[in-house]
């Protein structure tokens, strides 16, 4: 009976997420956020910060690295569109092999130590790879410029076929460009995939694993339970999502650079995380969309903009209004993120999803007395 009702609310869960997502043209044009390149990044970052709550929302693993699984899939899914065929399929599926292969090298390793050690440790490895990606391997990198694709690029593949191109290649699904609204509906598909398998994940024995590795670990071990085997395959798993997420970049826009590896880039999917609730299931998909429509949005806002917004206000007023909240948009835009983050974090420590379960337990009560004044007046 539970487990049918648990059935029943997951689909009506992911039935309602597939809306709200395939829907955003509509709904986030008010806004400002309805074009192509902001609503493909919103799904994108939405899968990396998906695949990021498997590691740190079940088990409780805080990697600081998981940027560097993120580029490794942009270098990957380039490299297969010079060298084998513009179509999109190939490089994603290359992306989320070599990713997840890395992945599982550098958990290995990690995964010897838990806690402050092991975040430290993924820092590293991260680090690492940035630097790598940047001067060390510029044949394979092409360093500070990044990798982009060219007419001269082989593509034996499509070559093999008689394809041909002019002008600047561009990625395809079965012949089809994938640009504009096209490629949001593309990565929009691929976010409601890799949420219904997180969701599955998540509601599954080795889901339930997981959450007990976060509960307490040294217990498990203590009863001879083995739980690195776990814990390994839920940093595999994230990583790639966030190879896929990399991957899905690239593809949207034809190029890879060693600064998608960079520990701010880590942080940045930390921040999601957090923000919109950690060990939820929409919270972390919440929470890229506000980092991302902050980052693209509030930092286009300028002084001019801001004065023609507020001009129906007093001379001198105006002036105060534009003067101050100058300062929380354009480049100082991490200012306004910075108060949202303290703000939820002091007020909402669970995250966005926690103010929404508070709002609708606040609904529920006054729900349930409603129905008791009812029934006691009759």
């Amino acid at each position: 009976m539970n487990t049918n009702l648990m059935s029943r609310n997951d689909l009506v869960l992911l039935l309602g997420f597939a809306i709200v997502v395939l829907a955003m043209p509509i709904w986030l044009a008010p806004f400002g956020a309805g074009y192509p390149d902001l609503l493909q990044r919103f799904m994108i970052y939405g899968i990396f910060a998906v695949g990021f709550n498997i590691l740190f929302g079940l088990t409780g693993y805080l990697s600081f690295g998981h940027a560097a699984f993120f580029g490794v899939g942009s270098y990957t899914a380039v490299w297969s569109l010079k060298l084998l065929t513009l179509d999109a399929i190939p490089a994603l599926l290359f992306a989320v092999i070599v990713s997840g292969l890395f992945a599982l090298v550098i958990g290995f390793l990690c995964l010897r130590r838990s806690g402050i050690y092991f975040s430290i440790l993924t820092l590293a490895f991260a680090q690492m790879s940035y630097n790598l990606a940047y001067s060390v391997l510029t044949p394979i990198t092409n360093g500070e410029t990044g990798l982009q694709l060219t007419l001269a690029d082989p593509r034996v593949i499509d070559a093999a076929v008689g394809h041909t191109y002019v002008g600047q290649p561009i990625p395809t699904l079965l012949g089809t460009p994938i640009g504009g609204y096209a490629g949001f509906y593309f990565c929009a598909g691929f976010l409601i995939i890799t949420f219904f398998i997180a969701q599955r994940i998540a509601g599954s024995p080795f889901g339930m694993m997981l959450k007990a590795i976060k509960s307490n670990q040294t217990r498990m071990q203590f009863t001879g339970f083995n739980t690195r085997p776990y814990a390994l395959s839920a940093f595999v798993i994230s990583g790639m999502y966030a190879g896929l997420a990399g991957a899905l970049l690239a593809v949207t826009d034809p190029l890879a650079g060693a600064e998608r590896m960079q520990w701010t880039a880590s942080g940045e999917v930390v921040l999601m995380t957090i923000l919109g609730g950690v060990g939820t299931l929409i919270g972390p998909v919440l929470g890229a969309w506000i980092i991302k429509y902050f980052e693209n949005i509030l930092s286009a806002l300028n002084d001019n903009i801001l004065a023609r917004f507020f001009d129906f206000l007093p001379d001198g007023v105006d002036t105060v209004f534009v003067k101050v909240i100058g300062k929380f948009v354009g480049d100082g835009w991490h200012l306004t993120l910075g108060l949202v983050f303290v703000i939820i974090v002091i007020f909402l420590p669970g995250g966005i999803m926690e103010g929404v379960r508070r709002v609708s337990a606040m609904f529920n009560r006054s729900g349930g007395k409603t129905s008791n004044r009812t029934q006691a007046a009759e």
